[in-house]
């Protein structure tokens, strides 16, 4: 069945790939290496954390007009971040209308758009939520290729591009049923790009040859609608990759996809990416119970402590052992990392669905109305520095890198809904 899916996928891509050709505009781009300082290769940045380099100056007072390095619009609709690697910013999008799904490159120095690669044509896959997109994934980049994952024809596909926009493979992963949309965006270790569709129709996590998109390991999972993105995480003493939800937590060999670990945990609904304080892994959901939890990672299942608050669509961040969280109805939360105590909490304004990230000792955490709160950190007690506008939506977590801010907003421009990327900087 999987061979005749994998067939009739191929044939089906034909007509896409024709598309892709005759759209994409090549740049001559040169394979780059990824520098954590300057760049944010993937997912919560290089280090699948949140947090930014530090020594960063990036603004904290910005506008419509003010320390706006430049601003672009973007085609399509989509909440997946952007990544900057090299001279390029990439956004996954898609045109609902013409029913594609795409990569788009921008100059990093002008925000130019220097490439569009449309990877799926037809058969699209709409989301059920209506906060959800058929592009809610972020990319991720090893320096010579991009990977992104689309719901396509009723199944998870991965496509690797080079950086012209040249696609490399495409890979199907498994069937997917849509229970309120996807989400989950590729992380990368060593020579495998790893990708998960938890969903209804039984899904997977699986461990793909960054060059050939060759399976090289492939792990089922329960039947069960889930969101997470596969984190990698030096936990416990060695390097691990974390899944939460589906009702379990599970700590696996990046490399070989073995089960190092799993324990009953988590709820059957989880959105956040978990991050770790290095002994400790954390967990938040809202379906089917509200909660936030710490669990060792050593194989014990031992729960560090739990606790019931809803911290279900924001990512967690974990820095010099506190517990960063932005609960989605808009209240920031500093925990113990080691106990769960309160250490203060503060309330914001609006709904969140993009996560939190951290530079120097500023959270920066932005509602879905494109208002971003400025948060002091390094203080017993909540200490909201400013907030600043920048259009009218937001639902992509912007992200920090060479001192510039690269948010993702949208805007109506007359009748029409209009999504801009703006690149941020002191001026």
């Amino acid at each position: 069945m999987d061979k005749l899916m994998s067939r009739g996928y191929a044939l089906s891509m034909a007509g896409c790939l024709l598309l892709s050709f005759l759209t994409r505009i090549a740049i001559g781009t040169e394979p780059v290496p990824v520098n954590s300082k300057t760049d944010w290769p993937c997912w919560r940045g290089a280090d699948q954390n949140g947090i930014a380099a530090e020594g960063q100056q990036p603004p904290l007072e910005w506008s419509e007009t003010e320390n706006v390095i430049w601003k672009t619009p973007v085609t399509g609709r989509g909440h997946g971040s952007p990544i900057v690697v090299g001279n390029q910013v990439i956004l996954a999008t898609a045109d609902e209308a013409a029913e594609t799904r795409s990569l788009i490159s921008f100059n990093r120095d002008t925000g130019k758009q220097e490439w569009a690669t449309v990877l799926h044509s037809g058969k699209a896959t709409p989301a059920r939520n209506k906060k959800g997109t058929q592009a809610s994934s972020t990319p991720a980049c090893d320096g010579e290729r991009l990977f992104i994952n689309f719901l396509h024809d009723g199944q998870m596909v991965t496509s690797a591009v080079d950086l012209n926009g040249k696609i490399l493979w495409q890979q199907p992963i498994c069937e997917y049923i849509v229970h309120q949309g996807y989400g989950s965006s590729p992380t990368l270790f060593k020579d495998l790009v790893i990708v998960s569709a938890d969903n209804k129709a039984g899904g997977a996590i699986a461990g793909l040859d960054c060059e050939t998109g060759k399976i090289i390991w492939k792990q089922d999972r329960p039947e069960m609608p889930n969101y997470p993105s596969p984190i990698i995480l030096n936990v416990a003493g060695k390097t691990q990759l974390i899944m939460t939800g589906c009702e379990l937590v599970t700590g696996m060999n990046p490399q070989t996809g073995e089960k190092l670990w799993e324990i009953e945990g988590a709820t059957t609904e989880c959105v956040t990416s978990t991050p770790t304080n290095g002994e400790l892994i954390y967990s938040s959901g809202g379906y089917p119970k509200n909660h936030v939890a710490a669990y060792k990672a050593d194989g014990s299942g031992e729960v560090a402590w739990e606790i019931g608050t809803r911290i279900y669509v924001p990512s967690m961040l974990v820095k010099e052992n506190r517990l960063y969280a932005i609960a989605d109805a808009g209240i920031a939360y500093c925990l113990d990392a080691s106990t769960g105590e309160e250490i203060w909490k503060g309330r914001l304004s609006g709904t969140f669905t993009s996560s939190p990230v951290i530079v120097n000792d500023i959270l920066m955490a932005t509602n879905e109305a494109g208002e971003t709160f400025v948060i002091k950190i390094n203080t017993d007690e909540f200490e909201l520095l400013g907030r600043n506008q920048l259009g009218e939506e937001s639902f992509a977590t912007p992200v920090v890198c060479d001192s510039n801010i690269y948010m993702r907003v949208a805007s109506k421009v007359g009748d029409e809904r209009q999504e801009f990327l703006y690149c941020l900087g002191r001026k």
